[in-house]
């Protein structure tokens, strides 16, 4: 993903990547340098950025937020894999602007408008979440589907969690089957199946690339820039 976001801004006016940040990074990438993520305080120090996109893994992740909070710079998190809420998302929207998003695509922003609204109209029906990425992606089921099944809790459907089934595993009232696929270089897919006895509804998103995900973290990086401390959505990035 790192490379993917340095890709889609050399084709912007609107972003400029000064620095990349790494474990292991190369001497650089398309141009841009890249430097170790081991002295991040200097590396801020020198390079000045108004914004950090991270895409890397949590505990990475953690670390940058609080760096660059600490140095007065706002904050876009692709990052998924955490276990809940980050206290230090909430820690550094006290002083920088900080937004979080498991997805960046427009196109699933849509999805989870689309799948809330049918499980509220489709009351009862059963509903099941497929989802389907790379074979080196580390978390599952993967943040995205995570925020799907949040929604559609929150829309009154099912809300018990059911990862795969095997054996004599009968369909219980009130549950949704979450199911995870790792294959080859598959950027990401996500389908929710709602269904009665009578009919089916079937909602998905495909991202033919990480373009996708690298073009929105872009633009809420453009748009976060300059705003008050503070917890945002890419929701509210993609509404004005």
């Amino acid at each position: 993903m790192g490379r993917a976001v340095i890709a889609a801004a050399s084709d912007r006016d609107d972003v400029d990547i000064v620095v990349g940040v790494s474990s292991d990074p190369p001497r650089e990438i398309n141009g841009v340098p890249t430097e170790s993520a081991a002295d991040l305080e200097a590396v801020v120090s020198e390079y000045d950025p108004d914004v950090l996109v991270d895409f890397s893994n949590p505990d990475a992740s953690r670390t940058l937020v609080s760096a660059c909070a600490d140095a007065d710079v706002a904050c876009v998190v692709g990052t998924t894999g955490f276990d809940g809420d980050e206290p230090v998302f909430r820690e550094a929207s006290e002083s920088v602007p900080v937004l979080v998003a498991s997805n960046f695509s427009r196109g699933v922003q849509a999805l989870l408008r689309a799948v809330e609204g049918a499980v509220s109209d489709l009351p009862g029906y059963d509903v099941e979440l497929t989802e389907t990425h790379h074979n080196g992606k580390r978390d599952a089921p993967s943040g995205t589907a995570k925020t799907l099944l949040d929604r559609i809790a929150a829309a009154g459907g099912p809300d018990e969690r059911v990862h795969g089934r095997d054996g004599d595993a009968p369909r219980q009232p009130g549950e949704i089957g979450v199911h995870a696929r790792r294959a080859g270089g598959i950027a990401g897919e996500h389908e929710v199946l709602i269904a009665n006895d009578h009919e089916d509804l079937r909602l998905s998103h495909r991202a033919a690339d990480r373009g996708v995900f690298a073009d929105g973290a872009l633009d809420a990086a453009a748009w976060v820039t300059g705003r008050h401390p503070g917890r945002y959505e890419f929701s509210e990035v993609i509404s004005e």
